[in-house]
C-alpha cells in the first residue's frame, strides 16, 4: 500500500519497462546506421521482455499493490465513501499484464523478418512498445481518468501502425478509416463517462459503484442505463463487437500483417480487460441492465462474423471476420449477468472469459505468424504449402483446428468448453445453443482453410508459390511459430496453467 505522497515504482515496473524500451528503440533508431537497424528490432523485444519479466515478478510475488491512492470522503447525497486508488495491481491486472506482454514479444518478432519497406524497424518497434504501455496502464486503471489515458495510449499509436506501408494506398486508407472510427467511439464512450461522472460525482470504480447502490433516486434515472450503454460502445470498438465490428475486415486486410495480428491479440486483450473492469468495477450493480446487451452482442458477433468468414478467400480477412465471432465466444459467459442465476455464478463467467481470452491470444497469434511465414495471404496461393513446407502447413493447420475447437488443437476445445459451461451454469441455454450451433459453423471455413494447405494446384494451373514459402523461414518467424506451437500444445494438455489463474482474478 502507498499513499498520496509516494509512489509503488514496483508496481508500474511492466509500464516503465515498456516507456524505457520506447526511449532505448528511439535512441538505437537514430544512432544506428541503416546496415545495422535489425539491432533495433531485438532492442524493442528486450523493452517488452523486459516487461514480461516485471509483470511475472509481480504475478510471482502475489502482493496488492496500489498507485495513487486518495483517502476516504463523502459522495454527493451523503454516501461515505473508502479510500480509492488510481492504478491497483492484484491478480487481475497481473493476469493481463502478463497475457499482453508475451503476446507483444511475439508480435515484435513476427515482423523482424519483414522487409524494411512493409514495416520499417524503428517506427513498428517503437509504436508498438507505446501501444503496449498504454495496455498495461489499462488493465490496473481503476479510475476513469487513467482508463481513458491508458486506452487512447494504446490506440493512438496503433493508427500510425495501420498506415504503416508507405505508398500503398489501401494502407493508407485503412488508417483513415481506423482513426475516424476510433475518433467516433471514443466520444461516445467519453460522453457516457461525463454522464457518469455527472451522477455519481466520482471518477473511481469503486466508488461509483457505491453511489449508484447507495442512492436511491438514482435507480429510476434513464440516464444511468444510458450512460452504461455509451460506455459498453466505446469498448464494443475496441473488441470488435457487432455492430461496431464493421472497420475491423479492412483495416485487417490493409495493414501489414504483423499490425494485423497485434490488433486481433494484444489490442482485443487489452480491450476485453477495460471492459471487465468498468462493467465489473464500477456498474457490478446493473448486471440486470448489461448483462442482457451483451448477451444479445455476443450471440450477433459470434452468428454474422461465422457466417461472413464462410465466404471468404483472403487469409487475413477470414482471420478478421473469425475475431470478430471470437469476441462473441469471448463476452457471451458475461451476459449471464442478467438472470438471478445467473449473477450467482458471475465468479464462474469472469474466469471463463479470461481464460478464454488467454487460449484465444496463443491461438490466433499461432495463425497470424504461419501466415506471415508463408509470405502470402490468399487462400489460393496457399494451396498446396505442405508440398514445399511441410512443417509450416502444419503448424498453420494445428492452429486454425484450435481456433475450430477440435483436437489435437486441445487449448481451442478447452476453451470452447469453458465458456459453454459458464453460460450453461448461468441459465442461459438458448445462448449455449447459439454457441454450439456457431462453433459447428467455424469447423466449415476452417477446415475449409487447413484442407487447403494439403491439397495440390489445380491440373494446368501456374505455380504462384513466393520465395518466402519455398525457401526456409527466418530464423525470427521460426521463433515464433516455434515458442506459440509449444505454449499451445503446452496449454492444450494443462489449460490450468491459464484457467488456475483466471479463478481468482475476479476484478
Amino acid at each position: 500500500m502507498n499513499g498520496t505522497g509516494s509512489v509503488d515504482y514496483l508496481a508500474l515496473a511492466p509500464i516503465l519497462a515498456a516507456a524505457a524500451g520506447v526511449v532505448a528503440v528511439l535512441v538505437a533508431d537514430l544512432v544506428l546506421p541503416l546496415a545495422h537497424r535489425v539491432v533495433v528490432w531485438w532492442v524493442g523485444v528486450a523493452g517488452a521482455g523486459a516487461a514480461l519479466a516485471a509483470s511475472l515478478a509481480l504475478a510471482l510475488a502475489g502482493e496488492h499493490r496500489t498507485v495513487f491512492c486518495t483517502p476516504a470522503g463523502t459522495l454527493p447525497g451523503g454516501v461515505p465513501a473508502g479510500p480509492s486508488c488510481s492504478y491497483v495491481v492484484d491478480r487481475f491486472t497481473t493476469y493481463l499484464l502478463v497475457l499482453l506482454s508475451a503476446a507483444a514479444v511475439i508480435a515484435l518478432l513476427l515482423a523482424a523478418a519483414t522487409a524494411p519497406r512493409e514495416v520499417p524497424a524503428g517506427e513498428y518497434t517503437l509504436l508498438v512498445l507505446a501501444s503496449l504501455a498504454g495496455g498495461l496502464t489499462l488493465v490496473g486503471a481503476r479510475d476513469l481518468i487513467t482508463l481513458v489515458v491508458g486506452l487512447e495510449t494504446l490506440t493512438l499509436p496503433t493508427y500510425v501502425l495501420v498506415a504503416l506501408r508507405r505508398g500503398d494506398r489501401r494502407s493508407t486508407e485503412a488508417g483513415v478509416k481506423f482513426l475516424l472510427v476510433s475518433v467516433t467511439a471514443s466520444a461516445i464512450m467519453l460522453l457516457g463517462m461525463a454522464l457518469v461522472y455527472g451522477l455519481t460525482g466520482s471518477v473511481y470504480l469503486d466508488r461509483i459503484a457505491v453511489a449508484l447502490a447507495g442512492r436511491s433516486e438514482l435507480h429510476d434515472l434513464p440516464l444511468v442505463p444510458a450512460a452504461m450503454v455509451l460506455v459498453l460502445a466505446g469498448f464494443g470498438f475496441k473488441v470488435t463487437l457487432v455492430p461496431f465490428h464493421w472497420w475491423a475486415p479492412d483495416v485487417y486486410s490493409g495493414a501489414p500483417v504483423p499490425v494485423a495480428a497485434y490488433l486481433a491479440t494484444v489490442s482485443k486483450a487489452a480491450g476485453v480487460g477495460g471492459l471487465l473492469l468498468v462493467i465489473l468495477g464500477a456498474f457490478g450493480g446493473y448486471g440486470v441492465v448489461w448483462g442482457p446487451v451483451l448477451a444479445v452482442l455476443a450471440a450477433a458477433s459470434m452468428t454474422i462474423g461465422n457466417l461472413v468468414a464462410l465466404r471468404q478467400d483472403d487469409a487475413v480477412r477470414l482471420l478478421a471476420w473469425s475475431s470478430v465471432a471470437h469476441a462473441g465466444y469471448l463476452i457471451a459467459p458475461l451476459g449471464v449477468a442478467g438472470s438471478a442465476g445467473g449473477r450467482a455464478v458471475l465468479d464462474v463467467a469472469v474466469p471463463a472469459t479470461l481464460g478464454y481470452l488467454a487460449l484465444y491470444v496463443t491461438v490466433n497469434l499461432g495463425a497470424f505468424a504461419c501466415v506471415i511465414a508463408a509470405g502470402r495471404t490468399s487462400i489460393g496461393g496457399l494451396r498446396g504449402l505442405a508440398r514445399s513446407n511441410p512443417w509450416l502447413a502444419g503448424a498453420l493447420a494445428f492452429f486454425l483446428i484450435g481456433l475450430a475447437g477440435l483436437p489435437p488443437g486441445l487449448a481451442g476445445l478447452v476453451a470452447k468448453v469453458v465458456i459453454f459451461r459458464a453460460t450453461l451454469l448461468g441459465g442461459l441455454g438458448w445462448l449455449a445453443v447459439v454457441i454450439a450451433v456457431n462453433s459447428v459453423i467455424g469447423l466449415a471455413y476452417y477446415l475449409r482453410f487447413a484442407a487447403a494447405l494439403f491439397r495440390s494446384q489445380p491440373e494446368g494451373a501456374v505455380e504462384r508459390r513466393p520465395a518466402a514459402v519455398t525457401a526456409r523461414v527466418a530464423r525470427p518467424l521460426a521463433v515464433a511459430v516455434g515458442l506459440v506451437v509449444v505454449a499451445a500444445i503446452v496449454l492444450g494438455f494443462a489449460p490450468e496453467w491459464v484457467l488456475g489463474p483466471a479463478s481468482s482474478a475476479t476484478p
